[in-house]
């Protein structure tokens, strides 16, 4: 049996005519010839709401006796054992009495709905239950009965029904929602101008979410790979550097410009691991964008343009902002980088933004050693290897004569060893020492770098060729080695402090300790603090002399809005 289907009317606040619109609609259907019958609708003795239940066919409901006192609920059994084409079900989020079949109203409907019976509801946007501290901020009431929000979400039709508070307030005054003796108190209390204002804009975001989530896989389904700008979604990229937190609110800005604006920021990581940015300057980002309303993403490319491109138009973004690149002018000579080919390749439906910064032209820093992936000991042979070696190996070889191609293969060995102790600097210098010797004294005409026989440049070309493709691997699998290990050791660490947690060590002076062993430090300290002015405290510390603020520290780690983790020692 195929499931019902579930139409939910949505409003902001009680009295804006949910429930005349479902009597409304279930007139429609009944004069279309469509067996309709109510369920459960409360009329709260509202004269037009009354009118409306005429002509409607009524399933009795089922009385239950709590406390004394007689309540009516939704007779789920009869509505099955009827089993019309559509049941009316009113107040979705409603709690039913102790002794009912469910607990809640919304699990009386899943019934129906498992049982291939439609079904048409209301709820107010005040009774989802992630809106619930929200709401109470607003109005400060808190909402006792909630509907969980995947209930609502997975309905297959969701309407608005909107009214400017003006006009609701008029309708309360003419007592055509509550009873004359209860207007003036909620006039001046949950139905005050800036209250509904305030529910009615969550009522309208929330659907327009909805329907942006409806367009999404809409979208998908049909596999529309063309932007539909039906809403500002701006996409942030960000490289990791500082420039980031610049970008971030310059896109916050251009968002608020137009209604519903919405920014995502979105760091892609090389798939080989390669490259990466700084994980505390990515920690600071993703709180600046949280903390102004946008979101964070992580993506992982192969190529970054490619890869930021298949984002934006994945999420069916309008704009992209990027920063001018940090390249010197001599590294344009490699491409054009990551934000002139995305502004060529992004097409007529994505604009693209470049947005200047302090960082412009400055280079990406220096890079991290890559004698510090091997060791010193290592690219020390490495360089005595790369550059000694073929001094010696010269002097041995003309005192014998091995002939042009035994005497490359010789200096090439030499370059394979430095590339394999060193990395690649010492094996580019055995390279380029050992085709000088080459070259110098050992092919015609010697002593000079003159070249006569065309085989001996191409014997000498091959040897610099290879020599350089060897050092290049070499030393990318040294750096992938160390990526590994690096992997291996956060995940490792990650493990231990998870461990200590789960034997009980709990308090969080315990917790710092293992987190100071582990890394080798003199003082762990959490700090926290109230807000962006207030004085750091400490909410917790282990080993001597801990930081007294994220400055004070060796290395500083943001954590959430308000706190860090300071580390100091090493």
């Amino acid at each position: 049996m195929a499931r019902g289907k579930l139409r939910i009317y949505l409003g902001a606040a009680p009295g804006v005519g949910k429930t005349y619109a479902m009597l409304a609609e279930a007139h429609r259907r009944t004069e279309r010839g469509t067996d309709c019958v109510v369920a459960f609708v409360e009329h709260h003795e509202r004269p037009r709401t009354e009118v409306m239940l005429r002509g409607l066919e009524k399933i009795p409901r089922r009385e239950l006796e709590y406390r004394g006192t007689l309540f009516t609920e939704m007779d789920v059994d009869a509505v099955l054992a009827r089993h019309p084409q559509v049941a009316l079900v009113d107040e979705l989020a409603h709690t039913n009495v102790p002794g009912a079949r469910n607990a809640k109203r919304w699990q009386d409907v899943e019934e129906l709905l498992a049982a291939g019976v439609d079904v048409i509801s209301t709820v107010n946007i005040q009774h989802l239950e992630s809106l619930g501290d929200v709401v109470e901020s607003i109005t400060g009431v808190r909402q006792r009965e909630t509907v969980p929000d995947e209930v609502v979400r997975r309905a297959d039709e969701i309407e608005l029904v909107d009214m400017p508070p003006q006009a609701l307030r008029r309708r309360m005054a003419h007592g055509n929602v509550y009873k004359p003796d209860k207007v003036d108190a909620a006039l001046s209390h949950y139905f005050r101008p800036g209250n509904l204002t305030a529910l009615r804009e969550l009522a309208l975001l929330w659907v327009a979410d909805r329907v942006d989530e409806y367009l999404t896989r809409y979208r998908s389904e049909h596999r529309v790979s063309r932007i539909w700008g039906s809403r500002e979604r701006i996409v942030v990229g960000l490289t990791g550097g500082p420039e980031g937190r610049t970008l971030i609110r310059r896109a916050v800005r251009l968002a608020e410009k137009g209604a519903g604006g919405e920014v995502l920021a979105v760091y892609v990581a090389r798939s080989d691991g390669l490259t990466s940015a700084s994980p505390k300057e990515l920690a600071v980002q993703r709180t600046l964008v949280e903390d102004l309303g946008g979101t964070f993403h992580h993506v992982v490319g192969e190529d970054v343009p490619v890869a930021l491109l298949d984002f934006a138009r994945g999420v069916n973004a309008t704009q992209i902002v990027l920063g001018v690149s940090r390249r010197r002018s001599w590294q344009y000579v490699f491409g054009p980088g990551v934000g002139a080919t995305v502004a060529r390749d992004s097409g007529p439906d994505l604009d693209v933004h470049l947005i200047t910064h302090g960082e412009a032209g400055k280079g990406r820093g220096l890079p991290v050693a890559r004698g510090a992936r091997l060791g010193r000991t290592r690219v020390l042979w490495g360089w005595l290897v790369g550059v000694v070696g073929p001094v010696l190996l010269t002097l041995l070889l003309m005192v014998s004569d091995a002939g042009l191609a035994n005497d490359v293969l010789l200096f090439l060995t030499l370059t394979v060893a430095a590339a394999l102790l060193g990395g690649l600097y010492p094996a580019l210098a055995s390279a380029a020492v050992g085709s000088a010797l080459l070259n110098w004294f050992f092919t015609p005409p010697f002593h000079t770098l003159t070249i006569a026989d065309p085989k001996n440049i191409v014997a000498i070309v091959i040897f610099v060729g290879v020599a350089v493709s060897v050092a290049s691997v070499v030393d990318l699998a040294a750096r992938r080695t160390q990526q590994a290990a690096r992997l291996r050791a956060e995940s490792e660490i990650l493990s231990y402090l998870a461990g200590s947690v789960l034997r009980g060590e709990t308090s969080l002076e315990a917790l710092l300790e293992r987190v100071r062993e582990t890394f080798g430090m003199e003082s762990a300290a959490l700090l926290e603090r109230r807000s962006d002015v207030d004085p750091w405290t400490c909410a917790g510390s282990a080993g001597p002399r801990p930081a007294g603020s994220p400055e004070d520290a060796d290395v500083d780690m943001p954590v959430g809005d308000h706190m860090a983790l300071a580390l100091s020692g090493r």
